[in-house]
């Protein structure tokens, strides 16, 4: 069983300190990274806190999904675990060099 959470409808003000603050209230906390964007560097309203045990992120998922923080309702549930994906196409070159 996976300990990453997957923490979504963040209000885009939220920062990390925020949601270790609240993540706390379940247990330990190894890691929180709130997902930016990459050209703004704003909040995309989402992000994934990894929780110390197995344990202590079931504890978080059964206390915080759903629960109110900053005016909205959270969505928690265990993180999916990442998919390959093929890399990407250099989206800087200029069609001329293609």
């Amino acid at each position: 069983m996976e300990k990453r959470l997957y923490v979504g409808n963040l209000s885009y003000n939220s920062t990390e300190e925020e949601l270790e603050e609240l993540f706390k209230q379940a247990g330990e906390i190894e890691s929180c990274h709130l997902m930016l964007d990459k050209f703004t560097s704003r909040s995309r309203g989402f992000a994934f806190v990894e929780m110390a045990t197995v344990e202590e992120a079931n504890k978080a998922v059964e206390r915080f999904n759903g629960q109110d923080f900053q005016g909205r309702p959270l969505r928690v549930n265990i993180a999916r675990p990442r998919e390959e994906r093929p890399p990407r196409r250099d989206q800087n070159v200029h069609r001329s060099q293609r």
